[in-house]
């Protein structure tokens, strides 16, 4: 399709931006606030177009690597510009692209939202109007919004649920210009930083939303231990879980007990995640919880309670002492185990003869 065949487009259409081929937290939910049609740019694009669960019509272009919100903005202006509802996810690379692509439409920005609807106008001839309901004060008020007119929408992440398409989506190639950037100070120019290295995230501190393997401990983790002790094991845990090549995070008990930080919280007061791999430690699978938890691809759960909503909600749920599991995991991989905690090489006889569950 020639970037001229706007017509092509539906009213509400999805931007989504691709790095190497993995969408960012809250996608699909953007895609299915659309109704199902999504542009998806970046690197890898067309992989990032075919792994959209909510995707019904997608288009895809191939844009680099990078984030050059200023090109880009530049870029789809004209071939959304009769697009009425543009929703993308509140991702970094969304809150970025977003201001900037409404700025260059010429319409407002309705950041921050939790729901939106384009609603069309009453007679012939008549203006399209977006309604919209914002999170603000850290999520605390949600306020109605209304705008006369085409809209720019970013979601928060974990707003809504998402159902995938009952068939596979029709996916083209979306042809556009070349991106064009200048870093002359001259009025109009497209101002983007200059991409020089692009470099991996480290595992032990990156943002939780952007990690594609989460290892999570709750309170059944470190089960009558005190304060001190159990700031050791979720020390342990984010040491474990970036050698498994993921990220650590948390319940809300965890961190309102200072464990760990509130930045690994995950839940609907906290991050929202859509990892590939879920790991469960002592985790009982709160509502809280589990709302923030995405779709992931495989949860594998580990509690002593075969009965608890995590253990039933997993793809494996393994019946046994997560504290124990946990120290076993760290011995081998060679990370150093706290003083305190017995230095026995095997699994006790209860963690040894775990039984495993298969939801």
């Amino acid at each position: 399709m020639s970037a001229q065949d706007r017509g092509t487009f539906p009213d509400a259409v999805a931007v989504v931006v691709a790095r190497d081929g993995r969408l960012p937290v809250g996608a699909d939910e953007a895609v299915a606030e659309a109704g199902g049609a999504a542009i998806v740019i970046g690197s890898h694009a067309r992989e990032g177009a075919d792994s959209l669960a909510a995707g019904d019509r997608v288009w895809w272009a191939e844009t680099g690597d990078g984030l050059r919100p200023g090109a880009l903005a530049a870029m789809l202006a004209p071939l959304v510009a009769d697009i009425s509802l543009i929703v993308m996810p509140a991702s970094p690379d969304g809150r970025d692209l977003a201001p900037r692509v409404a700025a260059r439409c010429g319409r407002p920005l309705v950041a921050r939202a939790v729901r939106s609807e384009l609603i069309a106008p009453s007679g012939d001839g008549g203006t399209p109007r977006v309604r919209a309901t914002v999170s603000r004060i850290d999520d605390r008020v949600l306020v109605p919004v209304t705008v006369d007119g085409p809209a720019v929408v970013t979601l928060v992440p974990g707003s809504r649920s998402v159902t995938p398409t009952a068939g596979p989506a029709t996916v083209e190639p979306l042809l556009v210009p070349a991106l064009e950037g200048s870093t002359d100070r001259e009025v109009g120019a497209v101002l983007d930083p200059v991409v020089l290295a692009v470099l991996e995230p480290d595992l032990h501190t990156m943002d939780l939303a952007d990690a594609t393997r989460v290892v999570a401990g709750g309170a059944g983790l470190v089960p009558g231990a005190d304060d001190r002790q159990a700031e050791q094991i979720f020390d342990l845990l984010i040491a474990v879980a970036a050698e498994m090549g993921g990220s650590a995070g948390a319940t809300r008990v965890a961190t309102d007990a200072g464990w760990i930080g509130y930045e690994r919280q995950i839940g609907t007061t906290g991050v929202a995640i859509d990892p590939h791999l879920y790991v469960a430690l002592g985790v009982s699978g709160a509502a809280q919880h589990v709302g923030g938890l995405g779709t992931p691809r495989h949860i594998v759960s580990v509690n002593i309670d075969p009965s608890c909503p995590m253990t039933a909600m997993a793809n494996l749920g393994l019946v046994t002492d997560a504290h124990q599991l946990l120290l076993e995991l760290a011995r081998r991989f060679g990370v150093a185990v706290p003083a305190d905690e017995d230095s026995a090489g095997d699994l006790p006889s209860t963690a040894r003869h775990a039984e495993a569950h298969r939801g």
